[in-house]
């Protein structure tokens, strides 16, 4: 966190499309994070504005409308309302949700633009962009489908290739083809207004590489692999008809971008929550004492810690983000998440299917959040989770707490009498329990959080079962009746520190115990119950997961796999289709030395490597320039694939592929023998 003390917070949660409805890794990636920390600076009684809402422009949307054959509105008011109900469920408590199809989303974003086009800070160019001839229109990104330059990937969209993960820009795909008609589609000239990037960059540099070396080392790197690569100037408009109007004259028939136009939703959002509570919305956005922070998944950072800043700066009004605290993705039982495979557990289901459990996905994502790399959800992990730490740690202290005291007193707090040094270690450790959790939540280390959370109630759990109360009751009643202040007073704190992270389950302790909602600063309180406070009678926290539930939702995703025929094959699981010895031994792989190598123009993945083959030496292109300088590689032995055969990538012909291992931060590896040997050397 930073050193300035702020008098408000401004949280924002990426907006999800609603295209269609949200699913685990969103829950885990963006907005659990977001809201443990929008409630737990809420507790502390900071001055909070929690945002969030519908994106419903863009592409995904009328990629999905015309799949599903009607308009764009009914997808957007479809979706929107399925995904904010999802989020109510799950406790999800943003001050306002709102919906980029609104009037005033349209006016704010407008007005925006405007601004900057007024300012000079748009340059207006003409262009050749892809254009689909037999459905007459010009093709966004994401309508163009071909082959990935980097990883040979065939289905990849012109902006991003799903398969590698790959940026990408039309211009890049191998053999291009119309999402909408299949065919080739032919360059046409269109006029946009794009943000010259390339101006900002040297703040940009000073502002994120310089004073904000603090971020994430996954948000700072990819920061720094984009800075270092160099900006190129971005279109803040396209040919669609469904978005927000360009509001100039000339921009008959164009859209502003969804990039431009979904980040200032955050703004819409809080005019529409400052009007529903007659505030002022400017200092939230405005005011230089306001802590601007956006929560995000990793697929987001360039547009929030990049992009939006810059169409901040040149507005020049605004604050900027203090914090871009964003996480990795999930991936479910081993396999990438995919929505178009439907290899996903979307929370409406989930909610139906198992009610009640709404805490219990929200402590085991927190409990594997992708914080810092790629992570993995199992059901059987829920399981073990819910049933080892929930039930028999959590649910186990309260329930025998509570019970005891409803059955030795009738449900009233005992007086403390004489301590222990066992008493004064777990009231110390109690004091103590809220610091630690405040650490971690206030560097953005959720799962830490969570570990600390959960300690304490660890500690309430081995106090119970190392003083033994049940055995003591007839022989020592007053010692019993401290054991079980002490017990009550650590249930108590832990409705307090609990609350960002379960706030269900809190709620329902809280009308266990009888008690008012108390604030961060009542935690560590150690006497926070007095005596004689009568507490209610208990129902259990939590409760076992069977093993017939959760096999009933690993079918479903094996009927998954098996509906979309990807049972053994394909990206979801991992594996490529299976091939015999012959088609092994068509590969002529050799270890090459690489001569040269430079970057190619316009690409930001592609290196132009020379390499000495022993057979010859030839050009291979390779997409590997975001995780090696061209000076690293020279003079490295590397794995050449020979025999490939030779394709064209941006103009330049490719004769050969090296070899490479991704390891599970994403980080590219060369295959190369553990010695050096002469180029030529073969594989087998």
């Amino acid at each position: 966190m930073s050193d300035k003390n702020f008098k408000r917070h401004t949280i924002t949660a990426a907006l999800p499309y609603t295209n269609g409805p949200v699913h685990i890794g969103h829950l885990a990636g963006v907005y659990v994070p977001a809201d443990i920390y929008a409630r737990y600076l809420k507790s502390k009684g900071e001055d909070v504005l929690f945002v969030c809402g519908s994106d419903e422009h863009g592409v995904a949307i009328t990629l999905r409308a015309k799949k599903e054959g009607v308009s764009p509105k009914e997808i957007v008011d479809k979706y929107h309302t399925l995904i904010k109900d999802s989020f109510d469920k799950f406790g999800i408590d943003f001050d306002i949700y709102s919906r980029t199809s609104s009037e005033l989303h349209r006016e704010t974003s407008s007005e925006f633009f405007k601004k900057l086009y007024h300012d000079g800070a748009f340059e207006e160019r003409t262009s050749e962009q892809y254009y689909d001839e037999e459905s007459k229109m010009f093709l966004a990104d994401r309508y163009i489908i071909g082959t990935c330059p980097n990883c040979g990937y065939d289905a990849a969209y012109g902006d991003q290739c799903e398969k590698c993960g790959s940026s990408l820009s039309p211009s890049e795909l191998i053999e291009p083809k119309s999402a909408l008609s299949g065919d080739k589609p032919v360059l046409k000239e269109t006029k946009h207004w794009f943000l010259p990037m390339q101006d900002y960059e040297n703040w940009l540099k000073q502002w994120i590489l310089e004073e904000h070396k603090e971020w994430k080392p996954n948000v700072y790197g990819q920061c720094k692999s984009w800075l270092d690569n160099g900006l190129n100037p971005r279109a803040m408009t396209r040919d669609l008809d469904w978005g927000v109007p360009v509001p100039v004259e000339g921009a008959e028939g164009k859209v502003l971008y969804v990039w431009f136009d979904a980040p200032i939703g955050y703004i819409s959002a809080t005019k529409e929550w400052a009007n529903q509570q007659n505030k002022d919305w400017e200092p939230y956005w405005k005011d230089e004492n306001t802590r601007l922070l956006h929560f995000i998944g990793k697929d987001n950072i360039v547009f929030h810690c990049i992009i939006f800043p810059s169409i901040l700066k040149a507005e020049g009004s605004y604050v900027l983000p203090d914090n871009v605290p964003a996480n990795e993705f999930l991936n479910l039982e081993g396999n990438k998440i995919s929505t178009s495979k439907n290899w996903a557990v979307w929370l409406h289901e989930f909610l139906e299917e198992m009610p009640g459990k709404e805490d219990v996905l929200r402590y085991v994502l927190c409990a594997n959040a992708p914080e810092t790399k790629d992570n993995d959800f199992t059901w059987k992990d829920f399981q073990a989770r819910n049933n080892s730490e929930l039930v028999a740690i959590l649910g186990n202290f309260i329930n025998r707490a509570l019970v005891l005291t409803n059955k030795y007193y009738e449900g009233s707090i005992p007086e403390r009498g004489e301590l222990f040094d066992i008493d004064k270690d777990v009231l110390e450790k109690l004091k103590k329990s809220p610091e630690k959790v405040s650490a971690a939540l206030d560097k953005f280390k959720f799962r830490e959080g969570l570990i600390e959370f959960m300690d304490l109630a660890r500690v309430g759990n081995k106090y119970l079962a190392e003083t033994e109360p049940w055995k003591l009751q007839k022989e020592n009643p007053d010692r019993v009746k401290t054991i079980m202040n002490i017990a009550l007073q650590i249930a108590a704190n832990i409705t307090i520190i609990g609350e960002p992270f379960l706030p269900k389950s809190m709620d329902k302790l809280i009308a266990m115990l009888g008690i008012q909602k108390h604030k961060w600063a009542q935690a560590g309180n150690q006497d926070i119950l007095p005596a004689g406070h009568r507490i209610n009678k208990p129902t259990l926290l939590f409760e076992k997961v069977e093993d017939e539930t959760v096999q009933q939702q690993v079918e479903k995703l094996e009927n998954t796999k098996k509906s979309n025929k990807m049972e053994d094959t394909s990206d979801i699981v991992g594996m490529k289709d299976e091939i015999n010895f012959d088609d092994f031994m068509k590969m002529d792989m050799r270890v090459g030395t690489v001569l040269d190598a430079v970057k190619m123009p316009k690409s930001k993945k592609l290196l132009k490597l020379t390499i000495d083959t022993g057979i010859d030496k030839r050009t291979i292109l390779s997409g590997i320039s975001e995780h090696f300088s061209p000076e690293e590689v020279i003079g490295k032995q590397v794995t050449v694939l020979v025999n490939l055969a030779p394709r064209k990538m941006m103009g330049e012909m490719s004769e050969g592929m090296v070899l490479m291992a991704e390891d599970k931060e994403g980080k590219l590896k060369f295959i190369q023998p553990s010695e050096s040997v002469n180029p030529g050397a073969t594989i087998s």
